[in-house]
């Protein structure tokens, strides 16, 4: 080890890091491991007891945590509006599917050609098996779901600045860091560096374990043969007949040039909490959920409705709004308490009268940038030559990873791509391009990973974030410092407004959050409202 100082991280620096080397989920997972964030706590159907006396309540956005608001409130006796900026329900709970018509701030206009039931989740994508709330909300609205395939060993990792630019097959690089590892660690516990840490029973033990993790073989090497190429796959897979005896794998890639091209990061993102399997997704696109809760609430939910300003005393609440694409005069509405859902990077610009701490926490949190950009294929030439059928490829390049349909495989006829899912400073450069340029970006950047993309590529949809009028943002990203002192004043009760949603959660960017805010928030407010 160097005898140089080794410089002190922030907490901050450190979980920079990781979610730069590893990712959101590992990042997050980091968080969840210094206290900063808390798991699900959903644990089923909430229970709101005892007459609400005729209270209405009125609902500001019609994503996640305002049906899940909207749905309960509604079941408990209250009377509930929701007031919705889009024409449909689900806010970030989206999927854009061939016809849909999408203008961004800045007024780019996209009108998606994808065939017909092929899509693009420009927002979440996944519904972990231990994020409980939503997956409940699923089978209570009847939301067919299937899996989402996170590891896919036989897609890629990738670093340009590796392998000549060449991208790698996720089974080789895991195989051959795990063998070379455990083959190291192996030397060092036969060399008794161990013996002031672990008895010798426990020692033997641990070589057993690296033997098998490793897949080395009775020498306790990493060699070419039955256990190596068990892992990384054979330069000749056994067959039947004649000539059908395997070929062993031979070219292991070498530990230091695995460790300098970076391309480990890519090993052990599955293992985050939130991306073991099980993992799911609904069938046919994110949005379906969405799409059933709005025909659940059909009779509460007015659409095409911008709040632009809301006024609370202290008998009421009034909240002004108006057709955001035909504007005309305002129109207000009151009711007796207002759940505001809008996403604090909207919900800052709005005229609101409410406490000095609320409006500063509401100020306090800055949103993510994030872009993704769906492409449509003539043929699924991932499954046809390469055999890669779901699953997510990692690549340095700033379109991030590709990400593969998980449904329809071996079916004849063309494919919708995830081809970039851009965060950090190169989702805020992304989101400067026209949407054009996005899809062109990602054709070409994809096309070092597949060839095939130039010559199959027919037309694509791309998202950014920033520039989606009714969020302006992906997620809210708190900071250490201003969770710890703007948290609590947003979740509390000001009068009679009070906000839900994943910003208001431990759950930052997933569904989950969503969920267990919107619960937590409506049972505050039916405790205040039957004891009054």
């Amino acid at each position: 080890m160097s005898s140089k100082q080794i410089p002190t991280l922030s907490r901050r620096e450190l979980l920079a890091m990781i979610g730069t080397v590893a990712g959101s989920a590992v990042s997050y997972r980091a968080m969840a491991s210094m206290g900063l964030i808390e798991e699900s706590t959903y644990n089923g159907p909430v229970k709101l007891e005892g007459s609400p006396k005729g209270a209405s309540v009125l609902i500001l956005g019609s994503g996640i945590a305002g049906m899940v608001s909207a749905m309960e409130l509604r079941n408990a006796g209250y009377k509930v509006k929701v007031l919705e900026y889009n024409n449909r329900a689900g806010g970030r709970n989206w999927s854009i599917r061939g016809g849909d018509v999408y203008t961004e701030l800045g007024g780019f206009t996209q009108k998606c050609e994808f065939d017909k039931g092929l899509y693009i989740n420009p927002g979440p994508w996944r519904l972990p098996y231990n994020h409980h709330g939503i997956l409940d909300y699923c089978r209570r609205l009847g939301v067919a779901l299937e899996p989402f395939v996170q590891l896919n060993y036989n897609a890629y990792v990738h670093n340009t600045q590796a392998f000549d630019g060449k991208p790698q097959r996720y089974r080789e690089i895991a195989a051959d860091w795990s063998g070379q590892v455990a083959e190291l660690f192996s030397k060092v516990t036969k060399q008794k560096k161990l013996d002031e840490l672990m008895s010798a029973h426990d020692q033997e033990a641990l070589l057993e374990s690296l033997r098998s993790w490793g897949a080395l073989d009775r020498n306790l090497k990493y060699v070419p043969g039955r256990e190596s190429s068990n892992r990384r796959g054979y330069e000749k897979p056994p067959g039947g007949g004649l000539d059908a005896a395997p070929i062993y794998s031979k070219d292991f890639i070498d530990l230091p040039d695995i460790l300098h091209s970076g391309l480990w990061s890519a090993i052990g993102t599955a293992e985050a909490f939130y991306h073991q399997t099980s993992i799911f997704q609904p069938v046919g696109g994110m949005g379906r959920i969405g799409e059933a809760f709005g025909r659940e609430l059909a009779d509460v939910i007015q659409y095409n409705s911008k709040v632009v300003k809301i006024h609370q005393d202290n008998d009421k609440v009034a909240v002004t709004y108006v057709d955001p694409k035909t504007g005309g005069n305002p129109r207000t509405v009151t009711a007796d308490y207002c759940l505001c859902t809008i996403p604090l990077s909207v919900l800052s610009q709005i005229e609101l009268n409410v406490s000095p701490q609320m409006q500063a926490a509401i100020n306090a949190v800055p949103y993510s940038a994030s872009v993704k950009v769906g492409l449509q294929f003539k043929r699924r030439f991932w499954e046809q030559d390469e055999h890669i059928y779901g699953g997510i490829t990692y690549t340095d390049m700033p379109i991030g990873n590709i990400g593969y349909p998980n449904t329809d495989y071996f079916k004849s006829g063309k494919g919708v791509v995830l081809g970039a899912y851009v965060h950090g400073r190169n989702a805020f450069e992304w989101t400067a391009m026209s949407p054009a340029e996005r899809v062109r970006t990602a054709v070409e950047l994809g096309s070092k990973i597949h060839p095939q993309y130039k010559d199959e590529f027919e037309n694509g949809v791309a998202v950014g974030w920033h520039r989606v009028p009714w969020t302006l943002g992906c997620a809210g990203s708190w900071s250490e410092e201003a969770r710890a002192q703007h948290y609590e004043n947003l979740c509390q009760i000001d009068n009679r407004f009070l906000v839900a949603g994943e910003h208001a959660s431990y759950i930052p960017a997933w569904q989950e959050g969503a969920v267990t805010s919107a619960i937590d928030a409506i049972t505050r407010l039916h405790h205040k409202v039957v004891n009054s």
